[in-house]
């Protein structure tokens, strides 16, 4: 990657650590399923009015609304709900650059490099060690687990339906796709909550609304959605997926340091040294096991 690119990549990083921490304060007063829906609905509007509609197919559009958007956080939102921790729930979550480099492989032929096999076990590593510290010091339900890797997968594949959509031949702008992308999950979010949480429930928490599920909305909608998925999805249209998606590896370093710092969840050594190894792997991936050599005459 620029230079430049690498620092945007960084600040989706920074962005969607704390976003776990964000989902966590707005769900104390709010049913996940509705939480999601309001997000998107502030993602989409008033913004699809000042955005053209991206001119791809539908399918396209609805199948990556409905994977990165929809399937992403009906899961993810429901597991933090129901007691994953924010900081494991990033931890968990990043399984996503996997399941990303292996449809890659599949849907897109992508060969991968020595140095990339090497990065990415290397981040495996480092991806064990901390679900093994994390559970050693907290008790979590199989439920929020196989919610998250849930979610995980649905992010993995709205990836691999982002890069379909970047080889098109006329290559939407990135805001016209998140933006109306947006639009997809709003319904079938108000369904699901109305389905699982009632009428009642739902208008009881729109009612009772308070400052901090407002504010979180407006980091949820505008800056880890907004910002983050369009900056993201253009990296992936510049990149091949196994220079992108493992980037997102240090997204759990964020969150579960976040989470520690505001949340009080305990970060123990075990932690911090899986965080390291998966420094370790994203260095190799990208950089390879290069040495500098300083020649002097």
């Amino acid at each position: 990657m620029t230079r430049k690119d690498g620092l945007l990549a960084m600040l989706v990083v920074v962005v969607w650590g704390l976003n776990f921490v964000v989902i966590k304060m707005g769900l104390h007063n709010m049913p996940p399923l509705l939480l999601a829906g309001l997000r998107f609905l502030l993602v989409a509007f008033p913004a699809l009015l000042f955005v053209a509609r991206p001119k791809i197919p539908f399918r396209l559009l609805a199948a990556y609304g409905l994977t990165i958007s929809f399937g992403q956080f009906a899961f993810l939102f429901s597991a933090i709900k129901f007691g994953m921790p924010a900081g494991l729930a990033s931890l968990v979550l990043q399984a996503q650059a996997f399941f990303t480099i292996i449809l890659g492989a599949c849907v897109f032929k992508e060969r991968l490099q020595g140095k990339q096999l090497a990065g990415i076990s290397l981040a495996v590593i480092g991806v064990l060690v901390l679900i093994e510290g994390s559970l050693g010091g907290q008790h979590v339900a199989l439920l929020g687990f196989m919610l998250t890797l849930a979610a995980a997968f649905s992010w993995a594949c709205g990836n691999i339906f982002n890069k379909k959509i970047m080889q098109l031949e006329a290559r939407p702008p990135i805001m016209s796709l998140v933006v109306w992308s947006a639009l997809i999950p709003v319904l079938p979010f108000f369904a699901a909550s109305f389905l699982f949480d009632g009428a009642a429930v739902m208008w009881q928490s729109l009612i009772a609304i308070d400052i901090t599920t407002i504010l979180s909305l407006v980091y949820l909608a505008f800056v880890a959605t907004i910002v983050g998925y369009g900056i993201w999805g253009s990296l992936l249209g510049r990149y091949e997926t196994w220079r992108v998606a493992p980037l997102s590896l240090l997204v759990p370093v964020v969150g579960m340091a976040s989470a520690a710092w505001l949340l009080g969840e305990t970060l123990s050594m075990t932690q911090l040294a899986g965080a390291l190894l998966i420094m370790g792997g994203l260095y190799i991936n990208v950089f390879g096991l290069r040495v500098r050599r300083t020649v002097t005459n």
